[in-house]
């Protein structure tokens, strides 16, 4: 809380994404991600600008001039630490579904497509999947369509692939040999009962599960002042509606 303006979700969530980003050396950002793009922004001011960051879609916080194939070839490389996926499904085994709902191809709803999201998933050894909405209608059983598998069989070679799950509800570890999420914390206002009732799938509950920490004030200020500024210059309309320093 500074000045009385207690800490908003959103800001939970952009502190958390940088704190998961902490230690990489070159994060990159998928286009229309303004919440993971401040989280990078602010993972980035937080090491003393040692860490690289591409925020696709921007001028200034891109040193791409050509996103997709630069991307997908420093991935290759090995070259890119942590990378964002989502999906308008993710089912128990982290597989994502990026094309639509129904059955392929006669789909009933259609969704903009896989694009690389298989070739990141393979390669970025941090892949982080975010979803702000967190229901049955998004985390389902299973995917009507593998845009990107979370799991490869014994012998693919695959240095990447899911680490973390940030929801709105809470943040979760994926364990690749289980196939299985578990619970890390539980974001303020939520509980894990809430968690279990709004996903269509089994996980793993700790005994203890921590509460998602809000950010400290001086890290409030950062976020409010120069995060919310830089993030102006691709996303004007999501910084002005986040809380002003």
């Amino acid at each position: 809380m500074i000045d009385g303006t207690p800490c908003t979700p959103t800001e939970t969530l952009i502190a958390t994404i940088a704190t998961l980003l902490a230690g990489c050396r070159h994060v990159i950002v998928g286009a229309s991600s303004p919440m993971p793009g401040g989280g990078a922004l602010l993972a980035r001011a937080e090491s003393g600008g040692r860490m690289r960051i591409n925020v696709l879609g921007s001028q200034r916080h891109n040193s791409f001039t050509n996103g997709s194939v630069e991307t997908f070839d420093l991935a290759a490389q090995g070259r890119v630490d942590a990378f964002f996926l989502g999906g308008g499904q993710i089912d128990s085994e982290a597989n994502i579904n990026l094309v639509g709902t129904g059955e392929y191809p006669a789909v009933d709803v259609r969704w903009p497509g896989s694009f690389g999201s298989a070739y990141l998933y393979f390669l970025v050894p941090r892949v982080i999947l975010f979803r702000e909405e967190h229901s049955r209608r998004v985390f389902v059983p299973k995917v009507d369509f593998v845009s990107a598998p979370g799991t490869s069989p014994p012998g693919v070679y695959r240095p990447g692939g899911p680490w973390k799950m940030l929801t709105g509800l809470g943040l979760f570890a994926f364990d690749r040999d289980r196939r299985r999420f578990r619970i890390e914390s539980v974001h303020p206002g939520h509980t894990v009962e809430e968690i279990l009732d709004n996903t269509g799938f089994d996980m793993d509950v700790p005994q203890r599960v921590d509460v998602t920490p809000v950010p400290a004030a001086d890290r409030l200020a950062l976020l409010r002042g120069r995060i919310r500024n830089e993030l102006a210059e691709t996303y004007p309309r999501f910084a002005a509606g986040m809380v002003p320093a």
